[in-house]
């Protein structure tokens, strides 16, 4: 049956094409998607009073879903700011500072580790974990912090996440949809996610390496941590080694702990948040003694105040971004056709009716639904439709269906899951006190000419 489209599907493909112009020209987007909110919701309703509320309250709706990334990245920046401070910083990471010596060794160390941590532990809390200890030695080591960045970007949110071998979230979704074993879901994508992480990885360094050679990137790019006041007297040679052996042990336990209890996601996020605020508590008793209870109320308050303005300005985007999916009916209403999947869910649904099929064009048109359901910031929300249209493709070729669902699994997360749109890379955007659309614009040529070399590898593999 053919997807149903109606203005608000058009409306949000024009404001998408407007929004990603905008961010090419590196112009800010904020007008542009509440003006897209505005006349999505004025299209809907058709009420003026209920189209200038829907703009506050998606963005209401969008705080909320963030809150957690937001808690996440204020909690550890004001955990590493005690740290700094108190100078343990400088002993935790004299150990990395021995190997890590260049930028080259940087980028590919932190993405490599940031890669294995996330098979286990899904991104975000791989983000929190290793941020605070390794930005400083890659900075020190010469590499910017938008490299550091995109290094924890690109091997966390793109390569661990979109395989997923270890959890198997992705796969389990998309398998089902496709009434195919996870097996042969993990197997099809092996292939394709060693080439898509090979050929975006080695594209983002070249690319990297060259603007630092030319001085578009510059290594004093530094990121938080060489902002705040440098370490003062406040713990004696012994109480840092204590310390900067004691953190990492109890960041450790919550890797077993995560382990044992077999936590993911944003239960695994708070036991490393949760972790980090006893932590903060405890340098700022020992290091600020009488001011210990007013220190740490500072820290923390420093922590917030970074965290909102890092995120305030990616607030209305994702606002705009939300109302693609499940977004829409909490915030405008139920205004939708009834068959509808939700806005970006329906695009790729159309564009998958509207297709000869050949296994070419049937690859081609997997990148194309996977990118399109990416959209909405998840990475996660489409990919069961990628797998149903794959299921009735690789029927209608004659097979190739997990090869094919492997390949829509694969660009909806590497778009959606945290490499291109902007409030999904925020995590480690955030910590490397980066901008996430300069780190999206930076991803956006990587990850295309990857994307576009895994299609035709598939094409040789369906």
């Amino acid at each position: 049956m053919e997807m149903e489209l109606t203005a608000l599907h058009w409306i949000y493909v024009v404001f998408i094409a407007l929004i990603i112009g905008f961010m090419v020209k590196r112009r800010d987007t904020t007008l542009i998607c509440i003006i897209g909110i505005f006349l999505l919701a004025l299209v809907a309703t058709g009420s003026l009073a209920s189209s200038i509320s829907g703009i506050f309250n998606s963005f209401i709706f969008a705080i909320t879903e963030l809150m957690a990334t937001i808690l996440i990245i204020s909690i550890i920046v004001a955990m590493s700011t005690v740290l700094t401070k108190s100078g343990i910083n400088d002993v935790m990471i004299a150990p990395f500072a021995k190997f890590i010596k260049n930028p080259t060794l940087a980028f590919w160390v932190i993405g490599i580790v940031m890669m294995v941590i996330s098979w286990f532990f899904w991104p975000s809390p791989a983000v929190a974990l290793l941020g605070a200890v390794l930005l400083p030695v890659a900075l020190r080591a010469g590499l910017p912090a938008l490299g550091v960045a995109m290094a924890m970007n690109l091997f966390g949110h793109g390569i661990a996440l979109s395989g997923d071998f270890i959890i198997q979230a992705a796969p389990k979704l998309t398998g089902d949809a496709a009434s195919i074993p996870v097996g042969d879901v993990i197997a099809a994508s092996i292939p394709l996610v060693i080439t898509m992480g090979v050929v975006t990885t080695l594209s983002a360094f070249i690319l990297l390496k060259r603007d630092m050679k030319l001085g578009r990137i510059k290594a004093d790019n530094v990121g938080f941590v060489q902002d705040q006041t440098m370490s003062e007297n406040l713990l004696t040679l012994g109480q840092k080694k204590f310390f900067a052996v004691f953190i990492p042990i109890a960041f450790l336990l919550d890797v077993v702990a995560l382990s044992i209890l077999k936590l993911q996601g944003g239960d695994a996020t708070a036991l490393v948040g949760g972790t980090a605020v006893f932590i903060l508590l405890i340098l700022s008793l020992v290091a600020h003694k009488q001011q210990g209870l007013e220190k740490s109320t500072a820290y923390l308050i420093q922590g917030f105040q970074f965290g909102f303005k890092v995120f305030g300005p990616v607030i209305p985007i994702a606002a705009f971004f939300y109302l693609g999916d499940s977004g829409f009916n909490q915030i405008i209403g139920d205004y939708l056709p009834k068959t509808s999947l939700g806005i970006v869910n329906d695009l790729g649904a159309a564009l998958a009716a509207s297709v000869p099929l050949t296994k070419e064009i049937a690859a081609v048109t997997l990148t194309g639904i996977g990118a399109i359901t990416g959209l909405d910031g998840s990475g996660f929300s489409g990919i069961s439709l990628a797998g149903s249209v794959a299921k009735l493709f690789g029927t209608a070729i004659g097979g190739g269906t997990a090869t094919l669902t492997a390949l829509g699994q694969i660009t909806a997360i590497w778009v959606g899951g945290g490499t291109l749109i902007p409030w999904a890379l925020i995590p480690a955007a955030a910590i490397c006190n980066v901008s996430p659309f300069e780190l999206a614009r930076r991803n956006l040529l990587p990850v295309t000419i990857g994307l576009a070399v895994t299609t035709i590898v598939a094409m040789f593999l369906i």
